[in-house]
């Protein structure tokens, strides 16, 4: 598969890119800090990226969507991932929408995802019960109901949790905790009775929530027991785009870093002559070229529907774990003890790489699964 863009992707990057720099740069983000904004995002800007047709990339053109493909989002994704862009872009369109995509009825997706396209409902993914991703080990349970099913349990490090319309839940119909089978997804609107969200705001200043169900009524996504097979989807699908953005905080921050090293002076010059400096810097680009060919590679393989994705999905995401891991601890370090500073913007980088990392998987889980995938 060719790992390069082609026209029209590059062409959406580009358009990307001047709308990140100038509608969303990283001092958004640190007024929505400062200010507890109550949504964690701008609504006006995010309004900006609906008209823009993000809500939409991956969404068919049959449910109102542009069907321009997952390399499409990432590569809006990774724009976002530059400037630590705050939206529900990746909660609703990716998370969200792919559930209904993979599993949903033909009547739940022509009722949902030109909502979703439209920017007029917000979807989040509940699947975490404790600090560790593991997403086979759901505990809360779903209960057939006349018309419906009953949802009673807890769910931690929800996405955009707090602002959701409708909350896609992992639940149990049978089986014990750990168990593949069993597993079905709920859909729950957020405001239903017996839903109770509490807003988390994580150290990259974005937004979680825990979120308790207490009998509150849900329609099912997929098939009874079977959910596990649209969630895998799924979370490989977040797992990709996720590396995507992560590629593109990367990448900005390398740049920050070097561009430091050229104008910050010791001794008579510049600190970045100095050779173990450029020994780190070049350590760090090499890594990042490799993290741009698994990114293209994985995103290539989502759009052509290949069997190769989930093992993709985690070479990607244990690949650019360790990469953002790295490129942000050297960048904080390279730029010395105003690097750990409030003032310098390089420190969000880090913050923002250290949950990214413990988004759907660390390294640790990722390099175990793929060696189960490969028979080991």
């Amino acid at each position: 598969m060719p790992l390069v863009l082609n026209e029209e992707q590059n062409m959406l990057k580009d358009a990307a890119k001047d709308f990140c720099s100038n509608s969303t740069p990283i001092t958004q983000l640190r007024k929505l800090r400062d200010d507890k904004d109550e949504n964690g995002f701008d609504k006006a800007t995010w309004q900006q990226m609906v008209e823009l047709g993000w809500a939409g990339i991956t969404i068919p053109e049959e449910f109102g969507g542009l069907g321009f493909g997952f390399m499409g989002m990432g590569v809006v994704l990774e724009e976002c991932g530059r400037t630590l862009t705050a939206s529900p872009l990746y909660s609703t369109a990716v998370l969200g929408a792919s559930a209904i995509i993979h599993g949903g009825s033909d009547e739940q997706k022509g009722g949902l995802l030109p909502q979703v396209a439209g920017g007029e409902m917000l979807l989040a993914l509940a699947v975490e019960e404790t600090p560790h991703h593991n997403p086979y080990r759901a505990e809360t349970k779903a209960e057939k109901t006349g018309d419906g099913y009953s949802v009673t349990g807890d769910k931690k490090f929800v996405l955009d949790g707090h602002v959701a319309d409708k909350l896609v839940v992992v639940a149990r119909t049978s089986g014990n905790s750990g168990d593949r089978e069993g597993i079905t997804l709920i859909l729950v609107d957020g405001s239903a009775d017996g839903v109770s969200a509490t807003r988390t705001i994580m150290a990259d200043s974005r937004n979680a929530a825990n979120i308790s169900f207490n009998g509150a009524a849900g329609e099912i996504i997929g098939e009874e027991g079977k959910g596990a097979d649209i969630l895998d989807k799924v979370l490989d699908t977040g797992r990709i785009l996720l590396s995507a953005e992560m590629l593109g905080g990367i990448q900005e921050c390398f740049e920050r870093t070097i561009e430091y090293l050229k104008t910050r002076e010791q001794f008579g010059v510049p600190i970045g002559s100095f050779q173990a400096l450029k020994h780190r810097a070049a350590e760090m680009f090499c890594e990042i070229e490799l993290s741009k060919s698994v990114v293209l590679e994985a995103l290539s393989a989502l759009d052509a529907d290949s069997e190769e994705v989930a093992e993709l999905a985690s070479l990607a995401k244990a690949r650019l774990n360790d990469t953002y891991n790295l490129v942000s601890s050297e960048g904080v370090q390279m730029h010395g003890g105003i690097g750990m500073t409030d003032e310098y913007e390089i420190g969000f980088f880090m913050k923002r790489s250290r949950i990214c990392e413990h988004t759907f998987g660390n390294s640790a889980f990722h390099r175990d699964r793929y060696g189960v995938l490969q028979g080991y």
